[in-house]
């Protein structure tokens, strides 16, 4: 399985530096309440002084999906609707142990973290403009077709995985009790991304090791080196 972002992302986006992590080995027998409670407590600490909005890694997929065309305050990355939602309703929700870490971490650093079931994943997975016929599947099993253009998660065969970027992930490759491997993706676009991509990829494989006892090597991509082999 290869992964990678297709050269007009990088075109489009240059200042955007992803975090990638293969897991083999996780499972729903996991507690993770110690250390989602501490990446949620940074989380709520950086609340205190300032609103989601006003973070500069939010600030920066704010004018990435103005760019794409789409009103931010409609759609927000992911980080910002899980901010907002441990802002108004003091939590986040419990879904599945990796899950529930990396969406701890997402609000720690502000960033957007996809966890995938690899199983769901047809071939290659790729970030790209969607060419108009690709099928995405909702959470509640509907099928939608992203317009022509729209920035998403694109496999061999034709699934699309997340739209709208790092909006929201699709159904098919949610993690769930079955899964066993997963592919953790961490996106950012503001200025000190690559620093701050680097803690955050650590910081998760810190706790994969932890709590899985499972080694994760995180890879951060670039423009040059687009693509990872796992």
């Amino acid at each position: 399985m290869r992964f990678r972002h297709h050269d007009e992302i990088w075109r489009d986006f240059p200042g955007l530096v992803p975090g990638v992590i293969h897991v083999e080995g996780v499972t729903a027998a996991a507690d993770v309440s110690t250390a989602a409670a501490r990446f949620t407590d940074l989380a709520r600490s950086r609340l205190t002084q300032a609103p989601e909005s006003e973070l500069a890694e939010i600030q920066a997929w704010r004018r990435a999906f103005t760019r794409m065309g789409l009103r931010p305050t409609q759609y927000r990355c992911a980080a910002e609707s899980l901010l907002r939602r441990l802002r108004t309703h003091g939590s986040l929700p419990g879904l599945h142990p990796l899950v529930d870490l990396c969406n701890a971490v997402s609000v720690a650093f502000a960033i957007p973290v996809a966890a995938l079931d690899v199983s769901a994943i047809a071939g290659d997975l790729q970030v790209r403009y969607a060419a108009g016929d690709e099928e995405y599947l909702t959470f509640s099993g509907e099928t939608e077709h992203p317009a022509a253009g729209e920035v998403i998660f694109r496999d061999d065969a034709g699934k699309a995985h997340a739209r709208r970027w790092t909006n929201r992930q699709s159904g098919l490759s949610a993690v769930r009790d079955s899964t066993t491997t997963a592919l953790i993706v961490a996106e950012a676009l503001h200025a000190s991304a690559a620093a701050d991509i680097a803690r955050l990829t650590a910081a998760i494989a810190g706790d994969l090791d932890a709590i899985w006892s499972v080694k994760a090597a995180p890879a951060i991509l670039t423009a040059t080196a687009p693509h990872v082999d796992f």
